[in-house]
């Protein structure tokens, strides 16, 4: 049974990080502006924000989701407001002076996993993805003990942190063949997806309020 919801857990992890949303494009544009290990860290911060999801999820504590619930508005509002500045920065980011400023004084790994843990974290209904995935592939959250709510969310854990290391791998694995000119476009590209991202965010607000 252990081995079985360790599994299950694992491919929720999965299940969960390898959409390539805004998240997974900026650890790809971090890791060829930055380096592999500013990729992975960031990626890093998503998985630490989806553990927190998934604990909450698998515990069903009922009082935070119903916080949510009742305050959805006002997340997607701060969230949304949230991801339009990150989109802004990355797409203004000139990758000649980020290079520069590595070789002086290389921003802090800790930088990297705050902002896309907070990003990830400005999502609080991703814990109903995270319910209605357990509930897809049959993991009773009423009949698990203690202990084995932990044994899935360290699958999940499990899960997302390999699905975050082999995407900043690939992603390094290609960094010495990119061009400045290259990432530079990535930067606008990135940036103009994550933008996008907040503006729907936002416009969700009005649309289904």
């Amino acid at each position: 049974m252990i081995p079985e919801i360790f599994i299950k857990g694992f491919l929720i992890g999965l299940l969960v990080s390898a959409p390539l949303g805004p998240i997974g494009v900026m650890c790809i544009q971090r890791t060829l502006n930055r380096g592999y290990m500013s990729g992975f860290v960031s990626g890093l911060g998503a998985a630490a924000a989806d553990i927190i999801f998934a604990v909450i999820a698998g515990f069903g504590l009922t009082i935070i989701i119903n916080f949510i619930e009742e305050r959805q508005i006002y997340f997607q509002i701060l969230g949304g407001l949230f991801v339009l500045y990150i989109g802004l920065r990355i797409f203004y980011t000139n990758p000649v002076k980020q290079l520069r400023l590595q070789r002086l004084n290389k921003p802090p790994l800790s930088q990297d996993f705050a902002s896309v843990f907070l990003l990830t974290l400005s999502n609080p209904m991703a814990i109903f993805l995270f319910i209605a995935i357990m509930a897809a592939i049959k993991v009773a959250n009423d009949t698990l003990s203690i202990f084995e709510i932990l044994t899935l969310t360290a699958g999940i854990a499990g899960g997302t942190i390999l699905w975050w290391f082999i995407l900043a791998s690939i992603a390094n694995r290609f960094r010495k063949r990119i061009r400045l000119r290259s990432i530079w476009w990535l930067n606008k590209i990135t940036g103009s997806v994550v933008v996008l991202f907040g503006i729907v965010v936002l416009a969700s607000v009005w649309i289904f309020k």
